[in-house]
């Protein structure tokens, strides 16, 4: 049986994944391994580990389904991370990841050398955010000089698998996009940007468009790895681009929900709109022709998550499970009883890029109980997902759908909330419960020419639910929302007045 690999590199773990060249999944397999935190706000991995979660999680598919004709390679993984490489490709240090907060102080000085935002956005077209790798090789270079003057090469961990895998050293334009350091317009390195900024240009790898062969499986990958020798490797995606397609979502007008510890709301675009005050964050697509639309929340599933251990955890009974917390929040009527609850418990960056937001219930009232509050934070997360798509609307993306995954779309209420706050239907699909090595095998699919274009290979993606908007609820969510649109706003001050040092 012919088959496409798909190779996902994750903060906690790799993903392993064989699809049929119908786009049907024949076999995966998962390697987890641990994240370092060496001091408040850092995260870091040795990207060793990634190479052994990848041989652990190939072996282990491929034991699956013996006997499979591998066709191709497809990668992805977590964006914005830093492997920092020296001349004979050696990791320097630990990789520096998406979610390390250290970086603040360089991502000022990228946007000030930049002549400001508006500066930045005409480079690149969206803002260094904190966790983008620029800051990161500005932080290297400010705090590490020894080990900075010694940097000859700086990747992304799904292109140190590729190194490791064919001997090459390459990118694609998805994850380029992540570094903060390159024009999505005409889909090549912000060189100029990086001059202003010091940083040189030769730091960084050929770019491809994601699709692109961009090398094969080396003598010595297939010795590590256990696969063929001479198999072509796909450029591949950043993991929340990849994902889109993995969804199926490649028509402009649908959207990709994903609610896992954060919220990401997605769609494709035929062209690279502007990005007028940065708050959206604007990619290129893995489709060549196509660029990526993309707002996140840095809190979702992980609200629920915080509720649960802080409000329902009773030293004789033990936590309620998130299946019992949701079962309680269906018994709340649509709305929570009058109950709004923001997010924002470890700031925010979309569609409010504000690192002193907070979090709030507002509306709270003696009748309210366990089940309100909990169906409360489950509509907040979605009010800020609606957010998100207020920001999408003028340019040009009108959710007619939404395709829902991460850990939330197993919700069927947390499904439904999406139907009624969107108003559209909302559905699930094969794909998107496999993540991003499912769209990484897809990739593998179009670079070897399995599916002739993006859309057909997208078309693959089978419906499994859907959920239709209840018209009943309409015009009430139509209220809330207006009224949570305004709360952050209206609240802004207060964050900054309670984020003061006499508090901490």
């Amino acid at each position: 049986m012919d088959a496409l690999l798909g190779i996902d590199i994750g903060t906690s773990g790799c993903k392993a994944l064989l699809l049929d060249t119908h786009g049907s999944v024949i076999a995966a397999d998962t390697a987890t391994y641990p994240l370092a935190q060496p001091r408040p706000g850092w995260t870091e991995q040795d990207p060793q580990l990634w190479i052994e979660g990848s041989r652990q999680a190939v072996a282990g598919v491929l034991a699956k389904a013996p006997g499979v004709n591998l066709l191709c390679v497809g990668l992805s993984g977590q964006m914005h991370g830093l492997v920092p490489l020296d001349a004979a490709h050696q990791v320097l240090r630990p990789a520096i990841l998406w979610n390390d907060q250290r970086n603040g102080a360089e991502c000022a000085q990228i946007t000030e050398a930049a002549g400001g935002l508006q500066g930045l956005l005409a480079a690149t077209n969206n803002r260094m955010l904190v966790g983008y790798t620029g800051g990161k090789i500005l932080w290297m270079q400010r705090h590490e000089p020894e080990l900075f003057a010694r940097l000859t090469t700086v990747l992304n961990p799904k292109d140190y698998l590729r190194l490791c895998l064919t001997g090459e050293v390459a990118t694609e334009v998805s994850d380029a996009s992540g570094t903060g350091l390159f024009d999505v317009r005409s889909r090549t390195w912000a060189t100029g940007l990086m001059e202003r900024i010091g940083i040189d240009p030769a730091l960084f790898p050929p770019v491809f468009e994601s699709q692109v062969i961009s090398g094969r499986i080396s003598a010595a990958g297939a010795r590590l790895f256990g696969l063929p020798e001479g198999t072509p490797v796909a450029g591949g995606g950043g993991d929340s681009v990849i994902q889109t397609i993995g969804s199926g979502v490649i028509a402009p007008g649908e959207l990709q929900t994903t609610i896992g510890t954060a919220g990401i709301l997605a769609a494709a675009l035929d062209t690279p709109h502007d990005n007028p005050d940065g708050r959206l964050q604007v990619f290129c697509n893995v489709a060549a022709d196509k660029w990526h639309c993309m707002g996140v929340s840095l809190n979702a599933g992980g609200s629920m998550s915080w509720f649960r251990d802080v409000f329902c955890n009773s030293r004789q009974a033990g936590a309620l499970s998130f299946d019992e917390l949701v079962a309680e929040a269906a018994q709340s009527p649509a709305g929570a009883r009058g109950l709004l609850f923001l997010p924002y418990l470890n700031g925010e960056r979309c569609p409010h890029p504000d690192p002193v937001a907070r979090g709030a219930f507002v509306g709270l009232r003696a009748c309210h109980g366990h089940g309100d509050m909990a169906r409360a934070v489950m509509e907040g997360v979605v009010h800020a997902l609606a957010d998100m798509h207020a920001l999408m609307k003028p340019l040009g993306i009108d959710g007619r759908l939404v395709k829902a995954s991460g850990g939330g779309a197993r919700s069927p209420l947390w499904r439904q909330l999406q139907a009624d706050i969107f108003g559209c239907d909302v559905v699930t699909t094969e794909g998107a419960a496999e993540g991003a090595a499912f769209g990484a095998a897809l990739v593998a699919g179009l670079g070897v020419e399995v599916w002739p274009n993006a859309a057909i290979a997208a078309a693959s993606c089978r419906g499994i639910t859907r959920q239709s908007p209840d018209p009943a609820t309409a015009e009430l969510f139509a209220r809330a929302h207006g009224i949570y649109h305004h709360l952050y706003p209206a609240l802004r001050q207060t964050f900054i007045d309670l984020g003061a040092p006499i508090f901490d």
